[in-house]
């Protein structure tokens, strides 16, 4: 059974036992003449017609978002519960001045024969029974108005408890017992209508769960990427908590990235609070650590362009930052050198004005070129001349993997070698270009060559 039915059902059995719970006290009360017997007759009334306002309300809150509630129906639930702590206010005044003028005008007399003591054990089954079903559907599905109502079956339960003292008293020669009683179901259904209408006050003004911000917040900033919780806003509503949250990220990560951090963050709040929904906002932060490569592909990269081989020169006076930069092959030369000098501009507001900045425009390749394997000869060729500059250069070792295709633009040579594992990524680098300079030197038509370095031993 989905939590919206059980609310349902539980919340229409409890509009049945208010309804027989008000006519046996009224009817025992009459009969007896007890003013506490029908004072909780009263209550049971006002229980009643505020279960059947429980109904509603759950059956209300249970719908879907809309259009006009983007957040969903749950106050529905506290205005309901705010409904019933109005009723259980106006009944505790009722009984508190009724039993304050019998206190000074003198008691009635008090008939309480066995029907009505017999009245009285029912009922206070019922309420226990009612109030622990209610208390656990109400946790369960963290409703407010079933909440309410699982405190007006407690608040039954007490008060029938006080009748029942007070009866007793009435029977054994204590005459004003009937209406201290009177005087403390009336106290009671006022603490009970206090603790319901505090909480649900709380709710209708978006305030958030006691300790559960500071929860999550020492949570997400232990999430691996996330520098801090720069923002966190809970607000309950209904049986949910929704939120928003903002994240401080190093504003260098690939999109890929930030969408892994901002599921991971989801994850751990359903852990600690299943019932809290957030969105999630990432503030792209500066990272002291940040190279100056990074900064640089990271503005490129904010324009939709791609710079690569970022060299910096720290000179007496300034620094120079030197890249090449791919542009549309298609596009003017006017037009690429705007494109070229905007993205210089903002690196230098980012760096400092005073900063030398160049970039080398370079075609890029929107397309895939169209190839065909070369010739047998052509591949034997090229796999020997590449095999002894490999022995000549004294880097790199055993040669393999030799690959070479002809297309429109060019023939393009693929190859791999191996190398010592402690050998630097510059020094390896380094000899696989000094191989390249020296395979385009002995073969004309050359496009490109690309060479994967491996360590020896590898797989």
């Amino acid at each position: 059974m989905t939590d919206a039915a059980l609310k349902e059902r539980v919340a229409f059995g409890s509009i049945a036992a208010s309804f027989l719970l008000t006519i046996g006290k009224i009817a025992a009360g009459l009969a007896s003449g007890s003013l506490a017997l029908m004072s909780e007759g009263a209550h049971n009334a006002l229980d009643t017609g505020a279960t059947i306002l429980t109904y509603f309300a759950v059956r209300e809150a249970n719908k879907p978002a809309d259009e006009r509630h983007p957040y969903g129906h749950g106050k529905f639930e506290s205005l309901s519960a705010l409904a019933e702590t109005g009723l259980l206010a106006g009944l505790a005044c009722y009984v508190l001045v009724a039993a304050i003028r019998r206190l000074w005008v003198g008691s009635e007399p008090v008939d309480a024969s066995w029907p009505v003591f017999a009245v009285l054990f029912v009922s206070m089954g019922v309420d226990v029974t009612r109030w622990l079903t209610l208390r656990a559907v109400a946790k369960k599905t963290g409703s407010h108005a079933l909440a309410a109502d699982a405190m007006h079956f407690a608040s039954d339960l007490v008060g029938t408890a006080l009748v029942l003292a007070g009866l007793a008293a009435n029977s054994l020669g204590f005459h004003q017992g009937d209406t201290l009683a009177a005087l403390g179901v009336a106290l009671f259904i006022g603490y009970a209508g206090y603790h319901l209408g505090s909480a649900t006050i709380e709710t209708l003004l978006d305030a958030a769960p006691v300790g559960l911000a500071d929860k999550l917040r020492a949570a997400i900033v232990r999430i691996p990427g996330v520098v801090a919780v720069e923002d966190l806003k809970l607000r309950a509503n209904g049986p949910q908590v929704l939120g928003e949250i903002t994240l401080g990220v190093p504003r260098a990560l690939p999109v890929e990235r930030l969408i892994q951090i901002e599921r991971a963050v989801q994850a751990r709040i359903a852990e600690i609070s299943p019932e809290t929904q957030a969105s999630i906002i990432t503030s792209p932060r500066a990272l002291d650590e940040e190279t100056v490569t990074e900064r640089v592909a990271m503005i490129a990269a904010r324009r939709g362009l791609a710079a690569h081989h970022v060299i910096v020169q720290r000179l007496d006076g300034h620094d120079c930052i030197a890249f090449d930069l791919e542009i549309d092959g298609a596009m003017t030369q006017g037009a690429a050198h705007e494109v070229a000098t905007a993205l210089e501009d903002e690196i230098r507001h980012e760096f400092g004005a005073e900063l030398e900045v160049e970039s080398h425009i370079e075609p890029r390749r929107d397309h895939a070129l169209i190839g065909h394997e070369a010739d047998a000869a052509t591949v034997a060729r090229i796999s020997e001349c590449l095999r002894k500059l490999a022995v000549a250069g004294g880097v790199l070792q055993g040669v393999h993997d030799i690959r070479a295709r002809r297309t429109e633009d060019g023939l393009v040579v693929n190859f791999h070698a191996t190398v010592d594992p402690a050998l630097s990524v510059a020094a390896t680098h380094e000899a696989v270009n000094r191989l390249e300079r020296a395979l385009r030197e002995r073969t004309p038509g050359l496009l490109r060559v690309v060479g994967h370095a491996e360590p020896v031993g590898a797989a």
